[in-house]
C-alpha cells in the first residue's frame, strides 16, 4: 500500500486562507495492484467544527482490505464558511480524476462517503458543485460527480430536525434565510444523483433519524436508487462501531451496528 498526503490547493489560491496555517489536504491510501480499482473518498464529520479522526484512517484501511483505493479529505471547517467545504470536495474529486491513470484507479467507479456533517458535504457537492462552482479555479465540473454515494448518520435538514450547530458553523449564527433553505438538502434532491446507501441509528440524539427519513422520501420521489438501514440503538458518531474507532468510549461499540460496513461493501460491489 502507498500512502501520502497532498495539499489540496497546491498551485491555486486557497480561498479560505486566514493566515493561521491551515490548508485542506487529501490523504491517499493506494493499493499496489497494476490494475484499475474502484475508489472511495471519505469525508469525516464533526458538525463542521473539525474533521473527526475516528471517521478517517480506519475507514480507509478497511476499504483497502476490500480492494478499494481510499482517500480521506480534511476539508475547511469553522471559522471558514460555505461554500469552502464544497469547493474542497469538488477539488478532491477533480484531483482524483486527474490522477486516475497514474494511480491505477477506475474513474467510472468512484464513491463518496460522508459521516454526519461530512454526509451533508458529500451530498451538497454532488448537488451543487458542477452547477454553482463550475468556473472555480482548480475544479473541473465534468469530474465532480461520483457513481455511488454513501451517507452515514448524515446532517440533511435545516428545518425542524436540524443539527443547529452544524448550520451555525457552516453559515454563521445569522445566516441568509434563502441560503439556509438551500442547504436543507431534502428540498434539493434531483433524479441525476447516483445510487445512495444510507444508514442511521434510531436513537441518535445529535442528528435525529428524521434527517435520513426526510432524505429517503426525497430520493424516492426523485426516483433515485436507495438502500437504507436504520439500526435500533446507537448514539451519534458510531463510525465503524468497533473498538478501533471508539476512542475508549464503549458507547461507540455495537456489533449489530457494525454490520453496516459489510452491507455497504456488498452494495458497492454490486454497482462496481
Amino acid at each position: 500500500m502507498l500512502t501520502f498526503t497532498m495539499d489540496l490547493w497546491e498551485g491555486f489560491r486557497y480561498q479560505g486562507d486566514l493566515g493561521d496555517g491551515f490548508r485542506p489536504s487529501l490523504d491517499a491510501y493506494l493499493l499496489k495492484s497494476g490494475k484499475p480499482r474502484p475508489a472511495v473518498l471519505i469525508l469525516p464529520g464533526s458538525g463542521y467544527l473539525h474533521c473527526s479522526p475516528r471517521e478517517a484512517e480506519a475507514l480507509a484501511v478497511r476499504f483497502n482490505a476490500e480492494g478499494f483505493h481510499a482517500f480521506v479529505l480534511w476539508y475547511s471547517c469553522e471559522p471558514r464558511r460555505h461554500p469552502l467545504p464544497v469547493l474542497d470536495c469538488a477539488r478532491a474529486l477533480t484531483l482524483i480524476w486527474e490522477h486516475h491513470a497514474a494511480w491505477d484507479l477506475d474513474p467510472e467507479k468512484i464513491a463518496v462517503m460522508g459521516f454526519s456533517a461530512g454526509g451533508h458535504l458529500a451530498l451538497s457537492t454532488l448537488l451543487f458543485a458542477s452547477r454553482d462552482f463550475a468556473a472555480s479555479p482548480g475544479i473541473d465540473p465534468r469530474h465532480t460527480r461520483a457513481q455511488a454515494l454513501a451517507l452515514c448518520y448524515p446532517v440533511i435538514t435545516s428545518g425542524e430536525f436540524a443539527n443547529r450547530g452544524s448550520f451555525d458553523r457552516l453559515l454563521g449564527k445569522s445566516p441568509d434565510p434563502a441560503l439556509l433553505d438551500l442547504l436543507s438538502l431534502e428540498k434539493q434532491i434531483t433524479g441525476d444523483l447516483p445510487p445512495v446507501f444510507l444508514w442511521h441509528t434510531y436513537t441518535d440524539q445529535s442528528v435525529p433519524v428524521e434527517n435520513s427519513f426526510l432524505l429517503a422520501g426525497a430520493l424516492r420521489r426523485a426516483g433515485v436508487s436507495l438502500e437504507m438501514h436504520i439500526f435500533p440503538e446507537g448514539k451519534h458518531g458510531m463510525s465503524l462501531a468497533i473498538d478501533e474507532t471508539s476512542a475508549g468510549d464503549s458507547g461507540f461499540i455495537n456489533p449489530h451496528v457494525a454490520q453496516w460496513f459489510s452491507l455497504c461493501v456488498n452494495w458497492l460491489t454490486l454497482r462496481f
